[in-house]
Parts: C-alpha cells; sequence; structure tokens
C-alpha cells in the first residue's frame, strides 16, 4: 500500500497531458476507470479511459476532471496517512511480539522455579512476621496505657473539682484559722500512729540504693531513738581488724562523703552486727562473747558484758561467716543480742539486753541452726531469719519472742547485689539497713497493723 501513491501520480500525469483515448470510446463518456489490478510487487496499477482531446474543454467534463483530480489527491494523502499509521502499528507489533516472546521465556522460567519461588516468598513473608512480632506486646501496652490514660483523665477531672472546692473553701477563712486546722489535723495523725500497736511483717519491697563505697562488708546505721530532727549516720567498714567509726550529719552528708566526725575505738570488732541505741554503740569485741556499750557522746566505752555460753570467731557465723556469731539489733521493745551456743545445739538463742548494764533480761531458744541463716532482724519482739545471705534469699522463719513460737514464712526480697553481708530493722524509718556488697541500701517494710479502740486502751 505504501507504494500506490508512487505508480499512480506518474500514471495520472501521463494520462492528462499525453495520451489519448482510442476511438472506440463514445465522445459523450467522461474519464473513466476501465480497470484495476496490482502487479508482481503488490503495486496497485489503474486503467483509466480519457476522452478525445477536442473535449478536454472547461467544461462540464472538465470540471468533472478537476474533481476526480481533487478525488485522487484526496486518496493519496489518505493513503500516506495510512501507511505512516500503517508503519507504525507495525512496529508497535514487533514490539509486542518481543515482548510476548520474553514472557513466553519468563512463564517458563516461573513455571520451572516455581517451587523455589514459592519456598522463598514464603521465607520472605515469615521473616516479616516474625519482624512484626515484637510488635504485639507493644500494641498490648499501647492499649494498656490508653486505658490508664482515660482512667487519669477521670482523676484529673476528679482532683479539678476537688481543688476547686478546697480553694472556694479556703478563701474562706484567713491564714491563722488555715493554721490551726493544720496543726488539728496533725494532732489527729499523731493520735491514729500512737494506736498502731506493734505489726506483723507481710512485704518486702526495694531496695534503693543510697551510697557505693567501702569493702564487700560492712554496717552503715542510724539511732532509731534519736529525735525527728536528728539524722546522723554511723559508718563501719569491714568485718574486723578495725575501730574507726565515721559520723555523718545526715543522710546527704553521707552520700556526699562530708565526714562531721571520726571515732577511734578502743577495741576492734568483729563481725557487721552493731547497733547505735539512744546514743551509744553496742559491738561484738574481736576474738571474744563480749558486748561493749560505747558512748558517742563522752567517747568512751560505758559498760561490756560477756554473752555466757555465746559462740565467737566463727564457731556460730551467719552463712557467710564473717565472725558473725554475735548479732546485736534493736526494735520497738528495746535492744536484743541474737547468737547460737552449744547447749542449744548451735540453734540461734535470742536474748533482750538491758540498753545501760548489758544484763539479759529474758532468753528464748529456737530450733533454727545459727549457720543456716543468712541474716535476721527484729521487728515487734519476732525474730525473722533469711534462709541465705545470696540471691534468692527469703524471709524463711519467724520467731515470736511474745507467744514464744515459730512460724515458716515466705517473703522474698530482692538481693541486688548478691552478697548481703549485713541487714537490720529501723523502728523510727521502719525500714531495713543493709550492706549489699559494698552498697549500702534501704528495704521498704509493710507491717500488719491492728488499731486500737478507744475501749482498748
Amino acid at each position: 500500500m505504501w507504494s500506490l501513491s508512487v505508480v499512480l501520480n506518474p500514471l495520472l500525469f501521463l494520462l492528462l497531458f499525453g495520451y489519448c483515448p482510442s476511438a472506440t470510446i463514445r465522445p459523450k463518456e467522461g474519464w473513466q476507470v476501465y480497470s484495476s489490478a496490482q502487479d508482481a510487487d503488490g503495486r496497485c496499477v489503474c486503467t483509466v479511459v480519457a476522452p478525445e482531446q477536442n473535449l478536454c474543454s472547461r467544461d462540464a467534463k472538465g470540471r468533472q476532471l478537476r474533481q476526480l483530480l481533487e478525488k485522487v489527491q484526496n486518496m493519496s494523502q489518505s493513503i500516506e496517512v495510512l501507511n505512516l499509521r500503517t508503519q507504525r502499528d507495525f512496529q508497535y507489533i514487533m514490539r509486542m511480539e518481543s515482548q510476548i516472546k520474553g514472557l513466553r521465556s519468563k512463564f517458563r522460567q516461573i513455571e520451572s522455579d516455581r517451587k523455589t519461588l514459592v519456598n522463598k516468598n514464603f521465607q520472605e513473608l515469615k521473616g516479616k512476621m516474625e519482624s512484626l512480632q515484637p510488635l504485639i506486646p507493644v500494641l498490648e501496652q499501647y492499649k494498656t496505657d490508653t486505658k490508664l490514660i482515660s482512667l487519669f483523665k477521670e482523676e484529673i477531672r476528679n482532683l479539678s473539682g476537688v481543688l476547686m472546692g478546697i480553694q472556694e473553701e479556703m478563701g474562706a477563712y484567713d491564714y491563722e484559722e488555715l493554721q490551726q486546722r493544720v496543726l488539728n489535723l496533725e494532732n489527729r495523725l499523731r493520735n491514729c500512729m500512737n494506736k498502731l500497736t506493734c505489726g506483723k511483717l507481710m512485704k518486702i519491697t526495694g531496695p534503693l540504693t543510697v551510697k557505693t563505697s567501702g569493702t564487700r562488708f560492712g554496717a552503715w546505721m542510724t539511732d532509731p531513738q534519736a529525735s525527728p530532727k536528728n539524722n546522723r549516720v554511723w559508718y563501719m567498714d569491714s568485718y574486723t581488724n578495725n575501730k574507726i567509726v565515721k559520723e555523718f550529719k545526715s543522710i546527704d552528708d553521707f552520700v556526699a562523703g562530708v565526714e562531721a566526725r571520726t571515732y577511734n575505738l578502743p577495741f576492734k570488732w568483729a563481725g557487721t552486727n552493731h547497733v547505735v541505741y539512744n546514743g551509744s554503740l553496742y559491738y561484738n569485741k574481736m576474738q571474744s562473747n563480749i558486748v561493749v556499750r560505747y558512748s558517742f557522746e563522752t567517747g568512751r566505752v560505758v559498760t561490756q558484758r560477756a554473752l555466757e555460753s555465746a559462740g565467737f570467731h566463727n564457731v556460730y557465723p551467719y552463712t557467710w561467716g564473717g565472725f558473725s556469731d554475735i548479732d546485736l539489733m534493736a526494735d520497738e521493745l528495746g535492744l536484743w543480742a541474737v547468737y547460737a551456743t552449744n547447749q542449744n545445739a548451735g540453734n540461734i538463742v535470742v536474748s533482750q539486753l538491758n540498753p545501760d548494764t548489758l544484763q539479759i533480761l529474758n532468753t528464748w531458744n529456737t530450733e533454727y541452726s545459727k549457720r543456716n541463716a543468712g541474716e535476721s532482724f527484729m521487728i515487734c519482739g519476732t525474730l525473722y531469719i533469711t534462709n541465705s545471705h545470696l540471691t534468692g534469699a527469703k524471709v524463711y522463719y519467724a520467731y515470736s519472742t511474745k507467744t514464744s513460737t515459730y512460724e515458716y514464712t515466705d517473703i522474698p526480697f530482692h538481693n541486688q547485689y548478691f552478697h548481703m553481708s549485713m541487714l537490720d530493722y529501723n523502728a523510727r524509718d521502719r525500714t531495713l539497713y543493709g550492706w549489699n556488697n559494698g552498697h549500702q541500701i534501704l528495704f521498704n517494710v509493710t507491717l500488719f497493723h491492728i488499731i486500737k479502740t478507744e475501749d482498748d486502751s
């Protein structure tokens, strides 16, 4: 089709200007296409019969000739446009054919490698799912946090209402009236505290690490009998061959390392189970069963007394050793000594001491082996014993001096630094002081209290 215009244009020119029809054509007949065909190369060949020359004039036939010429030219232009479209479509078909061939090869490859691809895609999908797995607890936590936020919003709204009420109420009183109301509230709280009797240990939480200092073994303490404004701290590093006691005015000074005073004791101590009670230090004299009372006010030994039959110098220590045979402690009821004797088969003996003279006021024999105890402390006349000084330790045994009975308990506590060499209760702070592998720590305790009524008082 592309060569049709090339053949047709010269032929028309020849017919129009150099050729006249034969006599067999009648003069009245105008231009006519006699026949058309294609040659061997596919080109269009047309036979056109023209009128006689004397008819080639500016008459109706001439107008027909011009109209025919315009139609031929329009056909030529249409053929050229069609030719261009055909070439474009042919190129597009060629490209499509190559793409189809490529797709066929890809389909064959996919078919042959289908199992491999499926396995690979499965592994990729599995990897993506595993990567999303950690998001599940995050989303769960997000749901929980959303609920908490909702609760907090509700509490804030309630608190806002309470604060508005307080603000309105405060506007009705002057400063002196408010101060009097605060004093009355303090008195009511104080009276309520006075009604609290000694409680039973229920829970130990913490610890709070106050400071990291000294060796693995040592003791630190405050005076449970001191006034609320007196927060002095005493520090005794190591469990033997030492007699230097450091004093700090407060916990803050202790943390900062600002010493207020240093005491040089006349005798070295044994173990780490010392106690400060009502201004005096009570400790076990090294290589003996003698208890020493040292006054911080005078800087002298006030009195000393031996605990008869008490083992010493690692005869009956706690599980960690360290000459911890004699443990001195204090609680709401006074001063105590915990030790073991041969007469009690190495089991723990509890004695209440007179703080001034160190005389034994009363004694209780338990059935718990001293060597199997990690540490012990007194709360409200009950001795609580831990089963180890290492990780996993818990309060395992409790002996009541009030009823002379015992019970097995299961009160865990967090041995954060893995080695406990001192654990003592402070009745004023209602906390446990501990020395945990060179760390000075505090535990909170939860006690079960019985409130006295007016009829009981």
